[in-house]
């Protein structure tokens, strides 16, 4: 049985993301560009998945172009950069590197 690239639960014997996982995938697809956040976060609860299942997806990075959650939020920041007509674009790298740097600062 192969593990999913997301959740690393079992994913089947051909494939290899879990069933729970594509549900997300599909539910990501159709909310993408299109809600804020907090609604973002209420339609991926909508597809019945547990709310941990949905962070660990959204923390994953099967391809390596940066987890679900900062590509979403450099998308997100992208826009408003743009609205604001400003010129900068931020990456998921970019967006992972000031998560771990608020992180690791003492408040």
């Amino acid at each position: 049985m192969a593990q999913c690239g997301y959740c690393k639960g079992p994913a089947g014997l051909w494939s290899k993301i879990c069933k729970d996982c594509k549900n997300l995938l599909v539910r990501v697809g159709e909310l993408r560009g299109r809600v804020g956040y907090g609604e973002f976060l209420s339609g991926l609860e909508q597809t019945g998945v547990s709310p941990e299942k949905i962070m660990v997806f959204l923390k994953a990075d099967p391809d390596g172009k940066g987890s679900l959650q900062d590509q979403v939020t450099a998308e997100m920041a992208n826009e408003l950069i743009t609205v604001m007509g400003l010129g900068e674009r931020q990456t998921p790298e970019d967006v992972r590197r000031i998560r771990k740097m608020t992180k690791s600062e003492p408040k």
